[in-house]
């Protein structure tokens, strides 16, 4: 029997990144076990690649302020790049109320030790982007620090480092059960036979429920299709934008490649498995691009080209980080409700430091532990793309 002293179940980039930072740590007999064929065919893949620290609760900003950081040095620090791109993000506000909001959450940003953060205002918003329809914007927040990387490269790097330093990968492996005995985890059941461990880390993304039920845990996730869909090539505005937010609707866009990449979380979809495209997403979404950018009305896009994927949504919009309180050798990193790009380096050590220490000072971990849901502490995340 196959021995290892953690194996990752989920080898998108937050399995890639705890496998990292474990091994970062000195710890050499990883496992990784993804299901499919090639690493980031699951929600990595399919992400919108944005990173950013504008966030309304201090332990979503805590993460992005070491997340964010180390994707600027990710090719200095694993010798690859990631794709980071620092172009901001730029809140739209159009009431007092999006105005009143972005000002508490400035102010804890600021409180959190985020430096590039500021408010702006309608003014600079329009000489700075003409082609906004802006007549209703009355402010907003910008933070240069935020913006994109390439999911993909990131997983990659993260994985590639942690193989060259003693980690495993299993591709094309299902698991297939948990077993216990009276210390806990005991040896987890794969296609490619039994591992014997001790601990195992539940990255599975949007199929963790499943995975957790093998090990008798109840979890709080569930799978949310979201839509994506990139333009044809367009030179009506500037590729050197932010990722910017309507907030009057939640429509947002950032430049990709030639053209722009469009999403909007729309409030009809239902909890569920689903990852095929709806043809009507694209009508739904064009209405609110060329309402917010009226230069859009003339932008095209290849239905063919737009894709699905999944968030994996907990309750209050927080992951939940750390040992399962039935069966503490059961790790958990699930549940980013859209964030888990942006904040794969930030779990990668938190889950790494809580395997091999038991504590992590990166955040306060029971605010994010799977408790938190029993003992009726939620900690809601507002600021949701």
């Amino acid at each position: 029997m196959r021995t290892a002293e953690v194996v990752i179940v989920g080898g998108g980039i937050i399995g890639s990144s705890i496998a990292y930072h474990l091994t970062q740590a000195g710890c050499r007999h990883v496992l990784v076990v993804e299901r499919e064929s090639h690493q980031g065919k699951g929600s990595t893949g399919k992400s919108m690649g944005g990173v950013r620290a504008q966030f309304s609760t201090s332990v979503n900003i805590q993460m992005s302020l070491y997340s964010i950081p180390f994707y600027a040095s990710f090719e200095e620090r694993l010798g690859l790049p990631c794709g980071y791109r620092p172009q901001g993000y730029l809140f739209c506000a159009t009431s007092d109320r999006h105005l009143a909001y972005l000002a508490n959450n400035y102010e804890r940003q600021r409180q959190q030790g985020l430096r590039d953060v500021r408010l702006v205002s309608a003014g600079e918003i329009r000489e700075r982007f003409p082609q906004l329809r802006s007549d209703d914007i009355l402010g907003g927040s910008f933070c240069q620090t935020d913006g994109f990387v390439d999911p993909y490269s990131a997983m990659i790097g993260f994985m590639k480092w942690a193989r060259e330093h003693g980690a495993e990968l299993w591709k094309a492996t299902e698991v297939g059960g948990i077993e216990k005995d009276h210390q806990g985890i005991c040896a987890i059941k794969t296609t490619r036979g039994q591992v014997a461990t001790r601990k195992v880390v539940n990255a599975a993304g949007p199929w963790a429920a499943s995975l957790a039920k093998m090990a008798g845990v109840d979890l709080p996730v569930e799978p949310l299709r979201r839509m994506l869909v990139p333009s044809e090539p367009f030179h009506g505005f500037p590729h050197t934008a932010p990722m910017i937010i309507d907030m009057s609707n939640g429509f947002h866009f950032r430049p990709e490649s030639l053209g722009f990449l469009l999403a909007w979380n729309d409030p009809e979809e239902t909890p569920g498995f689903n990852t095929e495209f709806d043809h009507n997403f694209i009508e739904k979404i064009l209405i609110r691009a060329a309402h917010r950018v009226p230069c859009f009305e003339s932008l095209a896009v290849n239905p063919k080209r737009a894709w699905a994927g999944l968030y994996e949504m907990t309750p209050d919009h927080h992951p939940i980080l750390g040992p399962a309180p039935e069966v503490s050798s059961l790790f958990l990193a699930n549940g980013f409700s859209g964030h888990g790009v942006m904040h794969a380096p930030a779990a990668g050590k938190i889950l790494a430091d809580l395997i091999l220490t038991g504590h992590s000072e990166l955040v306060d971990t029971s605010l994010l532990s799977l408790q938190r849901f029993a003992e009726r502490r939620l900690i809601e995340e507002t600021a949701v793309l």
